[in-house]
């Protein structure tokens, strides 16, 4: 077997994470730095979030309880840091940002031009079930399957002189 068939076969091979948790360097650390920066960053966040409510919900206000919290949140860190260095989650993180560098993102423009559509067609939407749904209400209160008992629909067809 040649050595780069070797060399593939331990790359495909899925090593454990516990083994990755002790290591210090980097898995191809030139590609896919910013994914894998803001994934590090927001696990950092939620793991310093976990600590705090772990140590509200379960310690006292202690100085103990907040190094507790601390080596906690250390911990989490750690994780997180390990995680995006371990070679099948950095792979995935490598081709997510090769596809992100795919993408055509709009202009300024064209953002606030389709996000006036999308406000527009909601708007028109949330307006016709409104509608559809005081019809509705009004046909079946005047055949009397349904009362609502002064309410709006009410009000209207006692305007209108149908009650």
């Amino acid at each position: 077997m040649s050595s780069l068939a070797n060399q593939k076969k331990t790359e495909g091979a899925k090593a454990s994470f516990w083994p990755e948790l002790f290591r210090f360097d980097l898995y191809k650390p030139s590609q896919g730095r910013i994914v894998r920066q803001v994934t590090f960053v927001t696990i950092a966040l939620l793991g310093c979030l976990v600590a705090w409510e772990l140590q509200r919900a379960f310690f006292s206000n202690s100085l103990a309880s907040y190094g507790g919290m601390a080596l906690i949140a250390a911990a989490i860190i750690w994780i997180g840091f390990r995680l995006v260095s371990y070679s099948t989650f950095a792979n995935f993180l490598i081709a997510v940002e090769a596809e992100m560098n795919k993408v055509s993102w709009p202009n300024g423009q064209q953002l606030w031009r389709s996000s006036v559509v999308v406000m527009f067609v909601i708007f028109a939407l949330a307006a016709f079930l409104f509608l559809f749904d005081a019809i509705w209400t009004a046909v079946f209160e005047l055949i009397g399957i349904r009362y609502s008992g002064g309410g709006m629909v009410d009000t209207i067809l006692r305007t209108i002189g149908l009650r």
